[in-house]
């Protein structure tokens, strides 16, 4: 009799982990507590899915996990980029590399990647049991048993997977099962916290300016309490109702990971491509321009339409003087508003809307070359519920195919 495996969790890191696990011929089952597999991989990339970075170095990949990235150097050595590249790609999907080596579907639709992944667990042999949730672990004797699900039900095992993901978009199914399974083994679980999520700001305009996407623009994350710059980005910026979201917004959070109210500013560099000199020149040219216009119409070349008011207000500038009226003064301190328009970060949104989780499964108390836990044998760990996160790009979805590789290739 082959030896029996329980995934728990249809996601990624999963059914990687099941095709893994059934393709060395064990029986293997995964427990998906949705009416449908890998929900949340149907979200990711904006709907496109970003299934991973064609970096070519282990040591790329660690760079770009801000908490225990040496951990995963294992997983990573056994499962590359290149390695989920090419099985996608066998799979039948056409992948595509666009800015950043982010990689996606040639077809933009994450539901070539969700299908190409449960139909590679169930060719290998894999047999998926959704609408089945886990309620807790049977161990004996320091090893794990099998499981008990929510409607009372016993299923034996020899062996049992934990990728039931972090605690993000909880309507997905990632709602943090798998912390309390993994504490009833004795584990440690690090309190989760939002990464890669949008900002709140103290400041209104950012909520006047609702809706307006800012494509070429440089941040800046300052540490008030320590005068020190912390973080710098460029590339696309979003304001909404509640602050500032988008990629570079996105991949600061994963940064900032003491935020308190006031302590963080962001500064926002609207024109990158110019010094304070260049930018200078420019506006006199456009001033000159358009002299006998009010400040409202004489900006309409160097700025968004909406965003002239908000500027103008921050500025001190009357949005009904004329260009020719402007002095010297006032065009240099717009200038240097544009190069730096602050706000203050309030503080994150909730958990439930971050992208990915960090915090969970101490990886102190996880054998990095099998993913086994340290305290209860036959117990395995994969993807987002282990304490591993990183930045956009990529590198999440990445973590979990590699995890979830090597726990199957090691239960």
């Amino acid at each position: 009799m082959p030896k029996r495996i329980l995934v728990i969790g249809g996601g990624a890191a999963g059914l990687m982990a099941a095709a893994k696990a059934a393709g060395r011929g064990l029986d293997v089952t995964v427990l998906e507590r949705n009416p449908r597999p890998a929900r949340k991989l149907m979200i990711t990339g904006k709907g496109r899915c970003n299934v991973t970075n064609a970096c070519t170095l282990v040591n790329e990949l660690t760079e770009q996990i801000p908490g225990n990235g040496r951990f995963l150097y294992g997983a990573f050595s056994r499962f590359m980029p290149c390695d989920t590249m090419e099985l996608f790609e066998s799979l039948g999907v056409k992948l595509k590399i666009e800015r950043g080596n982010r990689v996606f579907p040639a077809s933009d639709k994450a539901v070539d990647i969700v299908d190409a992944l449960v139909g590679y667990a169930k060719k290998s042999g894999a047999k998926l049991r959704t609408d089945t949730r886990v309620a807790s672990l049977l161990t004996e004797n320091g090893a794990v048993k099998g499981v008990v699900c929510e409607d009372g039900k016993t299923i034996a095992a020899d062996g049992v997977i934990v990728a039931t993901g972090g605690c993000s978009y909880p309507l997905t199914g990632s709602t943090g099962d798998g912390y309390a399974l993994a504490e009833s083994a004795g584990h440690t679980i690090v309190p989760p916290r939002p990464s890669l999520v949008p900002f709140e700001t103290e400041e209104s305009w950012c909520a006047e300016l609702q809706g307006l996407a800012l494509k070429n623009v440089a941040i800046t994350v300052a540490d008030r309490d320590r005068y020190k710059d912390v973080y710098e980005d460029f590339g696309e910026l979003l304001f909404t109702h509640f602050g500032v979201s988008g990629p570079v917004i996105l991949s600061a959070s994963a940064h900032v990971r003491d935020i308190a109210p006031g302590k963080y500013e962001l500064r926002i560099d609207l024109k990158p491509a110019l010094s304070e000199e260049k930018l200078d020149d420019r506006m006199v040219r456009d001033l000159t321009k358009y002299s006998n216009r009010t400040m409202t119409n004489a900006l309409a070349d160097l700025l968004p339409r909406s965003m002239i008011p908000v500027v103008l207000e921050l500025s001190g500038i009357s949005p009904q003087i004329y260009a020719n009226k402007l002095t010297r003064e006032q065009r240099r301190e717009l200038g240097y508003l544009l190069k730096n328009l602050t706000c203050t970060i309030k503080g994150t949104r909730p958990i439930e809307e971050a992208i990915v989780t960090a915090g969970g499964v101490c990886v102190k108390e996880i054998d990095p070359k099998t993913m086994q836990s340290k305290l209860c044998g036959g117990l395995y760990f994969a993807g987002e519920v282990i304490d591993v996160d990183a930045y956009t790009g990529g590198y999440n979805l990445q973590i979990a195919f590699a995890t979830g590789n090597l726990a199957g290739s090691s239960c």
